[in-house]
């Protein structure tokens, strides 16, 4: 099952990463979601993915008496998740307001410094 899991976390990554680098802002941001679930799904991934038991130990155990399910990636997952939603949150209010102030959502075109007859920077070097 990890097999099929690595090679949809690195369809993932390659996406995001190819979305990452695009010219509109929309994509960015979306680029960026998937990419933390990506690495949410990776963490998945690496902490096993097994059929085991819930970690509760019994009354009179001082240990589990069989094997039982890591809760520590489920744990730092369900942390990510909500740390990821909110910054998506933060970037969709961030956008959009870019989108207000400069009528565009394309990086290229969002030249607020310069005047209008002036020479564009260089974008490279």
């Amino acid at each position: 099952m990890e097999g099929p899991l690595a090679l949809l976390v690195g369809c993932f990554f390659a996406s995001a990463v190819y979305l990452m680098l695009s010219d509109s802002l929309i994509r960015i941001l979306l680029g960026v979601t998937i990419l933390s679930n990506a690495v949410n799904l990776l963490i998945f991934t690496a902490g096993r993915i097994v059929k085991e038991v819930p970690p509760i130990i019994p009354e009179e155990a001082m240990v589990p008496p069989f094997e039982t399910a890591n809760p520590l990636p489920q744990a730092l997952i369900l942390t990510a998740i909500v740390i990821s939603f909110s910054f998506f949150a933060f970037l969709l209010v961030l956008v959009f307001r870019a989108y207000q102030g400069l009528g565009t959502d394309k990086t290229g075109k969002m030249h607020m410094a310069e005047e209008p007859g002036d020479p564009v920077p260089p974008r490279g070097y």
